[in-house]
C-alpha cells in the first residue's frame, strides 16, 4: 500500500534548533513515516507545498529505554528529514515569517 504525502509527512519539528536552522538557512525540519526514504520525501514536500526541493537529509533516532519513576519504558523512534529548498522558494511555517532560500540571511 502507498502512502499518500500528507501520510509521508507527519507534522513539521519546532524545537529551539530547527526554529534557528529555519530563520538563519531557511531549511525546514519535517518528521516523516518510518518507511520514507529521500525519494519520497522529496515528491510529498513538492506536491504539499508546490516548491522545488534542493536537498534532503534524513535522520533516524533509535528507541531509547528510558524510566519513568521505578517503571521502564520505551520511546518510540522517530525519522526526521531537513529539507533545503532551491533559490526562489519558500514555505510559509506557522506562527514564522516566510523564509526561503533566496530570503535567507547568511547565504
Amino acid at each position: 500500500m502507498e502512502l499518500t504525502a500528507y501520510e509521508i509527512v507527519k507534522k513539521i519539528v519546532t524545537t529551539s534548533k530547527s526554529v534557528e536552522l529555519y530563520q538563519k538557512q531557511g531549511k525546514v525540519t519535517l518528521e516523516v513515516a518510518k518507511t520514507a526514504n529521500k525519494i519520497v520525501v522529496r515528491k510529498a514536500v513538492e506536491q504539499i507545498w508546490d516548491v522545488k526541493v534542493d536537498a534532503v537529509r534524513i535522520i533516524n533516532t533509535p528507541e531509547k529505554t528510558k524510566t519513568f519513576g521505578r517503571r521502564p519504558y520505551v520511546s518510540l523512534g522517530k525519522k526526521k528529514a531537513i529539507i533545503s529548498l532551491k533559490p526562489g522558494y519558500s514555505i510559509a511555517l506557522p506562527g514564522h515569517e516566510s523564509i526561503g532560500t533566496a530570503t535567507a540571511e547568511g547565504n
